[in-house]
């Protein structure tokens, strides 16, 4: 992706700061987060997912060994199977995403650089353009600087050291542990550092940290989630409990709702539209997640026990039903048309356990549906094999076994829903809602958008990650009834926002990207393209000041004229 500076000024209405809740909001204000910065709790968070990682792996690994001794074998294979192949499959595509990154290309890194040193950073204006693909960028030859191959011997040895380093790394299935360590030390680099050089640590951070989300949720559902059920299901079969067997599936339970709760955590941290997720959110998101898929798990392990073939058909019926229903809502995650297919389909496989919100805006009636497709197949499930176990067991002993797992699977679920009633109702990061899954959005309306007085459209980011150091007071002026940098929020039906009289800033770089903003709950286009990436950190390293990230507008021809005959 290529930078390129065309001289067209910066429009002014998409640099007004964002404007402060009316008065008459009823919900109370949400305290800035423009100040935050890695902290011991981030630590200690990224530590318990190392933990979590290494607990999974070796819990499966010393199983199938355990397995193997017994001469068990086709139990052994299968827990292999759930193993190697998921974490092959991530070692692969993290390797990819390395060698796109480290690779000799400088594309847009010189171009960038060349643009800010010529320009002294001062309002200069940096823009991209699509070309054959969406994000695909056109390169500009602005200039040439020194690429990272041509600084000598010593440069070239680094570099092939780092090439056989990372390749000894993705052998060994490492991958993962390589990067929570380079999130953490870019962390703690971030922490003891000060401007600009804390705000580039804290921006390679948040990346760091979106890719091992993105590849530790894509190893739970293809590896801890099969693994869950793999291993319910011998248990209920052999009608005892194992203690290896036991640790393994909690181990993979833990897994599961970890990484859901934490991929959640990361991509409201990447908005800079949206109010981060707290801890304790967090903690109560797992509990939700833990229940909820212990209780579809272990329905899912009962009835495989009893009815393996049946199993599978209605497993793959439900993917496909689920898949088909995410694809008729357009998402839309990704860069390409195939990648999107390929990231539904990853989705329908998430669809199979639990509940992931992939459309912006009110969530209650498809969180609904989803929920009462859930409890409905669970209670089939279930009750198909309490009914096989009670007529094969009529002349034994009484069912009390039968009875106590029908009892879990109820309880877990009940206490699932209960905690998911607790995040919604007490802990979710924009507050109180005033309805089942409904999400209160802090969008700017289209209508208002041709206004230039009208506040932030969520089409620029004015400086993402959110922790990222944002314009300070000297850079603005305030009106009165303004309370400082806040997010803008829906007021109440009847009554009018009110529009402080603020100095748009434009000082500073601005990187002009032509794309449409990706709504949330997607990650952004600077998230998810790696060719942006590389525009971006140059940018941000080179520059005195924060680059703002402004997308391409839709609300006027006038701003979609501009891209078109500027860019």
């Amino acid at each position: 992706m290529a930078a390129k500076s065309d001289g067209a000024p910066v429009s002014l209405r998409n640099d007004i700061p964002p404007e402060s809740p009316t008065r008459s909001d009823p919900r109370p204000p949400q305290r800035c987060p423009t100040e935050q910065r890695y902290t011991l709790q981030d630590c200690c968070w990224t530590l318990c997912a190392l933990l979590v990682f290494f607990s999974d792996g070796a819990s499966d690994l010393w199983l199938a060994a355990d397995y193997y001794l017994r001469r068990e074998y086709w139990c052994f294979s299968l827990t292999l199977v759930f193993v190697i192949v998921p974490s092959v499959v991530v070692q692969v595509l993290s390797f990819r995403w390395f060698a796109y990154d480290f690779s000799k290309t400088v594309e847009s890194g010189t171009a960038a650089a060349a643009v800010v040193a010529a320009s002294g950073a001062e309002e200069s204006d940096f823009s991209t353009k699509d070309s054959g693909e969406r994000g695909a960028g056109r390169v500009a030859a602005v200039g040439v600087l020194p690429g990272p191959g041509t600084g000598g011997g010593a440069r070239g040895c680094c570099r092939a050291f780092m090439w056989f380093f990372q390749a000894i790394i993705h052998i060994f299935q490492l991958a993962q542990v390589w990067r929570y360590v380079h999130a953490l030390y870019l962390g703690v680099q971030s922490r003891w550092h000060g401007d600009p050089e804390r705000r580039h640590y804290y921006w390679r951070m948040m990346f760091e940290s979106a890719d091992i989300s993105m590849l530790r949720l894509l190893e739970s559902f293809l590896k801890s989630a099969p693994q869950l059920v793999l291993q319910l299901s011998i248990m209920i079969h052999t009608s005892q409990v194992l203690p290896l067997q036991g640790l393994s599936a909690s181990a993979s339970l833990i897994s599961l709702a970890w990484m859901i709760s934490s991929y959640q955590k990361v991509l409201r941290d990447s908005r800079d539209d949206k109010l981060p997720m707290t801890y304790k959110a967090v903690i109560v998101q797992i509990l939700w997640h833990l229940f909820t898929i212990g209780a579809r798990t272990l329905a899912f392990a009962l009835f495989a026990s009893v009815f393996q073939l049946y199993f599978g058909i209605f497993i793959v019926a439900h993917w496909c039903i689920m898949t088909f229903w995410i694809i008729q809502g357009e998402t839309d995650f990704c860069m390409s048309k195939w990648e999107e297919i390929i990231y539904n389909m990853m989705v329908g496989i998430v669809y199979i356990f639990c509940w992931f919100s992939v459309r912006e805006g009110r969530t209650r009636c498809r969180m609904l549906i989803y929920s009462l497709t859930v409890f409905i197949e669970n209670v089939a499930l279930t009750t198909a094999w309490y009914v096989y176990r009670s007529s094969a067991e009529r002349h034994g002993n009484p069912d009390f076994y039968t009875v106590i797992m029908v009892c879990v699977v109820a309880s877990s679920y009940a206490l699932g829903t209960f905690f998911m009633f607790v995040y919604y109702c007490l802990l979710h990061p924009e507050g109180s809602v005033s309805g089942w899954g409904y999400i209160v959005e802090k969008e700017v309306p289209v209508e208002s958008l041709a206004s230039p007085a009208t506040s932030l459209p969520p089409d620029l980011v004015s400086s993402p990650p959110r922790t990222l150091q944002r314009t300070k007071g000297s850079d603005r002026e305030q009106g009165p009834g303004v309370d400082g940098d806040v997010f803008q929020v829906r007021p109440p039906r009847g009554v009018k926002p009110l529009v402080p009289n603020l100095k748009p800033r434009t000082e500073g770089p601005v990187i002009r990207i032509d794309l449409p903003r990706k709504r949330y709950p997607a990650w952004d286009a600077h998230f998810i393209d790696r060719r942006l990436r590389k525009t971006i950190l140059v940018l941000e390293s080179a520059a005195p000041v924060t680059p703002r990230i402004q997308y391409r507008c839709l609300g006027t021809p006038k701003e979609v004229m501009e891209y078109e005959t500027t860019v």
